[in-house]
């Protein structure tokens, strides 16, 4: 009885281990089902209607983030430039404003981004520069350029644009954000490009094998600078959502985020290394994150001991989810 047990007892555990690899949502959704449920232990009556669109509507522009660094990540890099892009793109529109106009601002500020993206994909894809090196060099650039370029418009600045701070902070009934109108089409494009597009199968491949990938005909170079391009404008549009959450336009706004951005992808189960995640699980990862945040804040704790404590919960969070979902 106990050798054909333990044979079982080994197959049953593999199997969970398997499930949870290849579907992380999983765990992932109980895991916020429990925070939910320990916020409302630490102050009763908090988890409500109102509590969740209020979360929500934080949870989205890191979400936007998140899927940024998950894009990247497919391929075995990382993008820490989406902060100096984000808050470059929200300044952007809060200097142009009153001047050119709201949609002459946004298209600029896309475009900047854009370009920004365009560089560190040629920096990664062509001259084979580190992820690492090229995103944090292009932040400091970015970060630059946007510090001259507030010196130039100062005067000129008209503050975040009303349509922003309704879309970025307002609720519809007090409960639904108006930021999923934002959201909801972009986390549709990003779903539905990893899963339903040969160039989300590239994204993959590239990550996961870049040598067979290269074998097969694809050119890594081109999917490289396509994605990093991507991934500026996508910050751009978390930039506009920040901007108008916070009511601020600064160079600054969103340079806190980038870590964040980083552990909700993590946490949603892409693989720093490449070749496995989605954004399906960094969303869910994205609300994690928020909730904890939340739940940290309302017990009470001093900035300092808020992050300390945030930043084991994901450090243990991680580890916990890398060995449940690791190979057996």
């Amino acid at each position: 009885m106990t050798a054909v047990a333990r044979p079982r007892a080994g197959t049953l555990v593999r199997d969970v281990r398997n499930a949870f690899r290849d579907r992380p949502i999983i765990p992932l959704v109980v895991l916020l089902g429990v925070l939910v449920v320990f916020s409302e232990l630490a102050r009763p009556g908090i988890v409500s209607p109102d509590w969740a669109g209020v979360i929500l509507r934080a949870a989205i522009p890191l979400a936007i983030l998140a899927g940024c660094q998950t894009l990247t990540m497919l391929t075995g890099g990382i993008d820490l430039s989406v902060g100096a892009v984000a808050s470059m793109s929200g300044f952007v529109v809060a200097t142009l404003v009153g001047g050119p106009g709201l949609a002459a601002g946004i298209i600029v500020a896309l475009i900047a981004a854009a370009l920004a993206g365009l560089v560190t994909g040629v920096g990664v894809g062509v001259f084979r520069v580190h992820p690492l090196i090229m995103t944090l060099g292009m932040s400091l650039v970015v970060l630059g350029l946007a510090n001259v370029w507030q010196l130039e418009m100062v005067q000129t600045a008209a503050g975040v644009p009303a349509i922003f701070r309704t879309v970025g902070s307002g609720l519809f009934l007090d409960i639904v954000p108006y930021s999923l109108l934002v959201f909801v089409p972009v986390a549709a494009l990003i779903l539905l490009g990893l899963r339903r597009t040969g160039y989300g199968r590239l994204l993959y491949a590239i990550g996961d094998n870049p040598i067979a990938a290269r074998l097969s005909g694809a050119k890594a170079w081109q999917v490289l600078v396509v994605l990093y391009v991507v991934s500026a404008v996508l910050a751009a549009i978390a930039g506009f959502l920040y901007s108008g959450l916070t009511n601020v336009a600064s160079v600054t706004l969103a340079d806190t985020a980038v870590l964040p951005s980083v552990a909700a992808a993590v946490v949603g189960g892409t693989s720093i290394m490449g070749g496995r995640g989605g954004f399906g699980g960094t969303i869910v990862g994205a609300l994690i994150l928020t909730v904890v945040s939340s739940l940290l804040s309302s017990l009470g704790y001093p900035e300092a001991v808020r992050q300390i404590l945030f930043g084991a919960i994901i450090v243990a969070v991680a580890a916990a989810y890398t060995r449940v979902t690791g190979e057996a």
